[in-house]
């Protein structure tokens, strides 16, 4: 039994294959497993990594079911204790597994693990971190923009990882299960941190464990879905997940998030599919509200503990972000039919 399992999700992503797969035949930590899960590909993905990647195992999909689904059925044929999941865009350190199975070995506490993913043409500017929440329900992505310094050199407790380059503790999965696949895209991973922290799992940032990350390398090809998808998934998060104490006690900030959002999304030319993702996160609200009174039923941590958890800043750079888009010109050069 492997002590790791890497799941690399792929679709149509044959430019990226070569380095990401590369990178990881480089690992100098060995006792892992390399699973590439292709999601109905027709760039030759499949057959690429047959031929020049014996020792990679391939599940080839006849559609694109998603991220939150490939990585799911990736996971059912995995035998790792930890599940390390791995955007297909990256080029991962010789030892970024090694520093991961060692914090694994420091805290046993911890169901999840985050990388230092780092720009994979600026390789001194950091991508991400991990990230925390707000109490209005919003992420803060740790890091994102700044050089890297002695700030981001130490291990320390994050809300969550990005699914881009994050270990998951076999153990935690099989106790509150993988990703959610209603989600499809997007903030899947904030969904299964916020479950992990909930049922009383820590996540922690690993400075050691880098990885070089194209950013948005494939969906900035598809803005509009992007959009879709974040801004529905996010009302997801929050429905499942936000106790009701905390959802009553900071309604007022909410509303303000949502108002800021709706302003900034409609200044730059997105705010259809904004809408219709805001309706149809309400049309799902049944599912929604089942799957909660799952999740709240199992949760061990409690309102207070979860409380301090979150960040009390992060409302600064929304509204430097609505700020900026109202300054400069709208952005309107992509079609809704991107949905």
């Amino acid at each position: 039994m492997p002590e790791i399992s890497v799941i690399v999700l792929n679709w149509n992503g044959l430019r990226f294959l070569d380095t990401c797969l590369t990178a990881l035949r480089r690992q100098r930590f060995r006792d892992f497993e390399a699973i590439l899960v292709d999601n109905g590909s027709e760039d030759g993905s499949v057959e690429f990594v047959h031929r020049n990647f014996p020792e990679v195992s391939v599940l080839s999909l006849e559609e694109n079911v998603g991220f939150a689904a490939g990585n799911n059925i990736g996971y059912q044929g995995t035998q790792g204790r930890w599940i390390v999941l791995l955007n297909n865009d990256t080029e991962a350190d010789v030892n970024w597994l090694q520093a991961l199975h060692e914090a694994g070995l420091r805290h046993p506490e911890a169901g999840a693990l985050a990388s230092m993913m780092r720009d994979f043409h600026e390789r001194d500017r950091i991508d991400n971190c991990g990230f925390d929440m707000t109490f209005a329900g919003a992420t803060i992505d740790l890091g994102r923009g700044e050089r890297f310094s002695s700030v981001w050199s130490q291990e320390k407790p994050v809300f969550g990882g990005c699914g881009g380059a994050v270990a998951y503790r076999r153990s935690m999965i099989d106790d509150i299960g993988f990703l959610d696949p209603d989600f499809f895209m997007t903030y899947e991973d904030v969904d299964l941190s916020f479950r992990a922290q909930l049922r009383g799992y820590e996540a922690r940032f690993v400075p050691g464990a880098i990885v070089y990350h194209r950013y948005r390398a494939t969906m900035k090809s598809y803005p509009l879905r992007q959009v879709y998808f974040s801004q529905r998934n996010i009302e997801f998060v929050y429905v499942k997940n936000m106790p009701l104490k905390l959802i009553i006690r900071y309604l007022p900030h909410r509303i303000l998030y949502e108002c800021g959002a709706a302003l900034y999304f409609l200044r730059i030319g997105a705010g259809r599919p904004f809408f219709k993702a805001k309706i149809d996160a309400f049309r799902q609200m049944p599912a929604l509200l089942k799957k909660r009174r799952q999740i709240q039923a199992l949760r061990t941590l409690r309102d207070s503990r979860l409380n301090a958890l979150f960040r009390r800043s992060g409302s600064g750079a929304h509204v430097k972000k609505l700020l900026s888009a109202w300054k400069n010109s709208p952005v309107r050069c992509v079609s809704s039919q991107q949905l």
